[in-house]
């Protein structure tokens, strides 16, 4: 069955809301102005131009019979006729008419023109309306001779119609020129109302944002303001929470270390050993994980520096393949923690991790491969939830709390970036993790 396509009016229409709204105002206008013009230009102007040139037309027919008829007399009417009809003639005798049409850059006024001397003479004819200044002049062959007419250009056709459409146009023009100052400011509104909130997401500060606009943008904008300090609330009190349950669970640890290091060292006492530290570290990450984001304020660094550290940090197998130079806006700590996560979850999952940096026109990229067992598509996104473990891609026996891929993601999104997961070509798992730069 052959594919169809169809052509959606949001698929040719911008997607800007500026540029929406300026549409909106002015195809409207235009169209508004085409059709005044046209129904003006067909029912007023041409049917008035039509009529004068019928007249003048009809006069210098009446002119050219009255020399075939009375030749001897025609200069005393050609003298009756310039005062009463205001068509001066002369007569050029042993000439012709000239045989290139001199014609105006708008050329209905000479298809008018012409066409009603067609009708009225018979004889060949020339006019120039382009030259003269308020004059026209129409040159009729007679015989050898050529009966060359003068006529007052706002006789032969309207010359007033142009006021018109001067007018509609300019009074257009300022019409939208004044929706578009206003449109532009209402967008403007939201405009900074879309920044402080993509700055409030990254978790930044938007210390210059004040609502302003419409009463329905200001509303939105306090909307977002008061949410955003319920959430900053929160998290807070679920920070200082933690940090509490963390310092409380942290001391009896700590008094269990004292009493294992002073008995006799054993295999027993070493596992017992291993597993305090093991539950230290995971009392670490549950409180970065809960805390979210860090009092730690946003810098400029070098994202491909940072990358680096790491891997020399963590040691093992990883490579970087390609490393541009990128800087981004972060919070530091929270950026190692989430590459360290994912650095070390390639590690545990493969022998062999191959890393790229690579800078893009607005993000920067962190490419991840291992040839681990990798992660089934219906199962990826199941792989950032919190403290999920996965049993057929990913070994059980490797430690950690299921909670590498959640810190990640959420560092990614609030500085409005994002991970995805997708297949290898080293047959594993590709980790791509996006930041804005």
């Amino acid at each position: 069955m052959p594919k169809r396509f169809h052509i959606r009016l949001r698929d040719i229409t911008p997607r800007g809301l500026y540029p929406r709204s300026v549409l909106m105002v002015v195809l409207p206008m235009i169209l508004l102005l085409s059709a005044v013009t046209y129904i003006f230009y067909d029912s007023h102007w041409r049917h008035t131009s039509r009529k004068l040139s019928q007249t003048i037309s009809s006069e210098i027919q009446f002119m050219v019979e009255l020399r075939r008829q009375y030749p001897d007399q025609f200069d005393a009417l050609r003298d009756e006729a310039s005062r009463s009809m205001q068509l001066d003639a002369t007569v050029l005798e042993n000439s012709r008419i000239p045989t290139e049409q001199k014609r105006l850059f708008f050329s209905a006024l000479d298809d008018i023109f012409s066409r009603e001397l067609d009708v009225s003479l018979d004889q060949p004819f020339w006019f120039d309306i382009s030259g003269y200044g308020e004059k026209v002049e129409i040159q009729v062959q007679d015989g050898p001779d050529v009966i060359r007419f003068m006529a007052e250009r706002d006789r032969t056709f309207s010359t007033t119609g142009h006021i018109f459409i001067v007018w509609v146009i300019g009074a257009s023009g300022i019409l939208i020129a004044l929706a578009l100052g206003f449109l532009r400011n209402q967008v403007r509104s939201i405009l900074k109302l879309t920044e402080a909130a993509k700055a409030y997401g990254r978790g930044r500060d938007a210390d210059n944002y004040r609502p302003s606009g419409a009463t329905e943008i200001r509303d939105a904008a306090r909307a977002v303001m008061d949410m955003r300090t319920r959430l900053t609330t929160f998290a807070e009190q679920r920070t200082t929470m933690l940090a509490g349950i963390s310092h409380d669970l942290r001391t009896p640890l700590t008094r269990l270390k004292l009493q294992l290091a002073m008995m006799e060292e054993t295999d027993d006492i070493r596992a017992a050993r291993e597993d305090l530290r093991q539950m230290g570290a995971m009392l670490d990450e549950y409180l970065a994980f809960a805390s979210g984001v860090e009092g730690e304020a946003p810098t400029e660094m070098r994202f491909d520096t940072l990358v680096a550290d790491t891997v020399a940090a963590l040691g093992g197998q990883a490579t970087i393949r390609k490393a541009d130079a990128v800087s981004i806006i972060a919070r530091e700590g929270l950026i190692r923690r989430a590459v360290t996560n994912l650095i070390s979850n390639a590690q545990g999952f493969g022998d062999r991790v191959e890393i790229d940096i690579i800078e893009g026109p607005h993000m920067a990229e962190l490419v991840i491969d291992d040839d681990g067992p990798g992660i089934p598509p219906d199962e990826r996104e199941e792989a950032f939830r919190p403290f999920h473990r996965l049993d057929a891609s990913r070994n059980q026996n490797v430690p950690g709390t299921g909670l590498g891929l959640s810190i990640a993601r959420d560092t990614a999104r609030q500085h409005g970036g994002d991970i995805r997961l997708e297949d290898s070509p080293l047959g594993g798992l590709r980790v791509r993790l996006r930041l804005p730069i």
